[in-house]
């Protein structure tokens, strides 16, 4: 699949694609994975989003949200990690990690990454050099666990 990828601060982001990050993220978080819970937390405007918008119909198939450092964590974060149904098993989630740590480390160095990832991903998440801090816990009744990636 090609993708085209794009990098913005919140306030850069145009309208159309503002509503495709949040209709992916409704989609994955809420929808697909039965979980009412409040997506709109008030770190968006602080953060850079990263979209990856499908070549062949230009939808919205792959996104992350970049969170500056104090935000959520002491350290930088990586989270709403989210892609399209239709793009599974093919790769996207890969990549779309593997450019979202080159876009922390473009914005603020190589530095430490932490982040709440759901505990069914953890081989995925370590795949990236991220290891496992602490206990899982529950958010929005799904087991997740923190992890850090260090440089």
């Amino acid at each position: 699949m090609q993708v085209n990828w794009i990098l913005k601060k919140f306030p850069d982001l145009t309208l159309d694609e503002l509503y495709a990050l949040l209709r992916l993220r409704n989609e994955v978080f809420i929808v697909e994975q039965d979980c009412p819970f409040p997506d709109l937390d008030g770190k968006d405007q602080a953060c850079h989003h990263l979209l990856g918008f499908s070549k062949a119909d230009g939808s919205l198939v792959a996104y992350t949200r970049i969170v500056p450092p104090g935000v959520v964590y002491d350290f930088a974060s990586i989270g709403r990690v989210a892609t399209s149904l239709g793009v599974r098993r093919y790769g996207a989630g890969r990549e779309l990690m593997r450019r979202s740590i080159e876009a922390v480390e473009k914005l603020y160095g190589a530095v430490p990454i932490q982040i709440g990832a759901q505990l069914y991903l953890r081989k995925f998440y370590e795949s990236f050099e991220f290891r496992q801090l602490g206990d899982v816990y529950l958010e929005d009744g799904i087991e997740h666990i923190k992890m850090l990636r260090n440089v």
